[in-house]
């Protein structure tokens, strides 16, 4: 029997979610299981599995929340990637595939096996002994006000300079559009095998951005202390002296998607979102079908509607 796993958002309201999932899977002869310690969350119906097993007892997962959320069920399963769909329970968001009243028609579609996987490549940190994973962006960052983040760059072995900035974010595709891109760090193809590096605010040093290749082996060496953030899930001391290496690790999660058009629209939307503007015949592209005629009809009939000279009604 299949098993589908959950990961939930902490605090949204994710009641009706969860009773559809579980009625869905019950008519497939689908186990839902969930982790121990989301126990007071879900509804009857739900198996729990203990934390520390829940990677290896499941073979998908809902993830049910926003980016966050999806990022957080990516970083969970990446020892072991399993399809991920994700259902918008936040706001804009571009890794979740559906809203909540999409999901009765993506759980169908998933049951039949109606659906393609989008492999995305995260960034594997070694910082002395443990081992991190992000897919968004690591930060190495100051310790304290007053400080700066002062770290050497090297990459395949060669040194290429250094940094002194407040901050210097490493970023893969997916989360070149994040703080790479509010840093001034550019936009990299999702499809693109390739890492950024953005100093924030640097004041010496490599002061530009510079693009990587995604089987480039990189390595920061801290001549003063550091903290580094994968992801922003809690940032790790870097003491003066020490290094941290980076690899680009491909096809480290599979995320769920229903319809490649859909998502091509919503990267249209973010693109549009971050100062890439679209003219308003290519906006009208991202209109559902059956609103597009009667958003075109209206702005055709807009001038007609009044004489020449005359204000709008702007009741």
């Amino acid at each position: 029997m299949i098993t589908v796993g959950l990961v939930l958002h902490p605090t949204k309201p994710i009641d009706q979610s969860l009773r559809l999932i579980v009625s869905s899977a019950r008519d497939d002869a689908v186990r839902v299981a969930a982790r121990e310690s989301d126990r007071s969350r879900v509804p009857d119906g739900v198996d729990l599995i203990p934390d520390a097993e829940f990677p290896d007892g499941v073979d998908g997962i809902v993830a049910l929340g926003g980016d966050g959320t999806m990022l957080g069920a990516m970083r969970l399963m990446v020892e072991r990637p399993v399809p991920i769909l994700g259902v918008n329970h936040g706001n804009l968001g571009f890794l979740v595939e559906v809203t909540p009243s999409g999901l009765p028609a993506a759980l169908s579609r998933l049951a039949a096996g109606e659906y393609t996987i989008e492999q995305h490549a995260g960034l594997e940190v070694h910082i002395g002994a443990a081992t991190r994973c992000a897919f968004n962006e690591i930060v190495l960052g100051r310790t304290g006000p007053g400080r700066t983040t002062d770290v050497d760059l090297t990459v395949n072995e060669v040194h290429y300079g250094y940094y002194r900035a407040d901050a210097v974010i490493l970023a893969t595709p997916t989360g070149s559009t994040a703080y790479n891109y509010s840093a001034g760090g550019p936009v990299l193809s999702p499809s693109s095998h390739a890492m950024v590096v953005t100093p924030v605010a640097p004041m010496s040093g490599i002061s530009r951005p510079v693009v990587l290749g995604g089987d480039d082996r990189v390595s920061f060496h801290a001549t003063g202390m550091l903290t580094v953030d994968p992801d922003g899930t809690g940032a790790v001391p870097l003491a003066e002296g020490d290094a941290l290496t980076v690899a680009l690790r491909p096809d480290a999660a599979q995320v769920v998607r229903l319809s490649p058009r859909d998502y091509a629209n919503r990267s249209r939307v973010r693109l549009s979102l971050l100062d890439l503007p679209l003219r308003p015949d290519q906006l009208l592209e991202l209109i559902p079908l059956e609103l597009r005629r009667n958003v075109a009809a209206a702005v055709e009939e807009a001038p007609q509607d009044r004489r020449p000279g005359e204000e709008p009604d702007r009741r």
